[in-house]
């Protein structure tokens, strides 16, 4: 999920196309640019096993990339390395840089990303759903590492920053005791 950075305002989610749908189903190789990000207005019903779009296939296939793949400059360091390759071995390969097309400010939020304790780099988890209260944010579900002993709701009052490695809390220790343990409610 995309979410803007200061209202925390769900934006859009980002969907991985499969391979069928990707059109490169059985094609050997397949295209590194598969995940689109869907804006929210698409959705037309979302549940905890399936999102149901508002847009057509075609519609969702023009949706540009949301994750791309540049090579990096190549470096001195670089060019030492492909002067110094043997012959018949694989050779030199550039890095690859990947670039999320979203806003400076947004945040992602997704399934298994770190959840940190503000700045002192205490893991409390991982995200394991966001909770959605008539289309916004409402909190996330933090699966627990060392802290708790099963899921519990992290409220979007808490919530920080993002960056490509983890989501950051805005908690203390004695914040901790306060959050409760997460039961979805059961539904027919």
């Amino acid at each position: 999920m995309i979410v803007e950075g200061e209202t925390f305002d769900a934006r859009a989610i980002v969907v991985k196309e499969d391979r069928r749908f990707s059109a490169h189903y059985g094609a050997g190789a397949a295209l590194m640019e598969d995940d689109i990000a869907v804006p929210l207005a698409s959705v037309a019903e979302a549940g905890r096993e399936r999102i149901t779009l508002s847009i057509s296939a075609a519609e969702a296939r023009r949706l540009p990339p949301y994750l791309t793949y540049q090579y990096a400059p190549v470096g001195k360091g670089d060019i030492a390395r492909m002067l110094s390759d043997e012959v018949g071995q694989i050779g030199f390969a550039p890095d690859l840089v990947e670039q999320a097309h979203k806003r400076l400010d947004d945040l992602e939020i997704r399934a298994g990303e770190n959840v940190m304790l503000g700045s002192t780099g205490k893991k409390l988890g991982t995200v394991r759903d966001v909770v959605m209260d008539g289309g916004e944010l409402a909190g996330i579900v933090i699966h627990p590492t060392g802290f708790f002993k099963e899921d519990v709701l992290l409220q979007v009052r808490f919530l920080g920053r993002s960056d490509d490695l983890a989501l950051f809390a805005h908690l203390t220790e004695a914040d901790l005791a306060h959050l409760q343990p997460f039961h979805p409610p059961v539904t027919d």
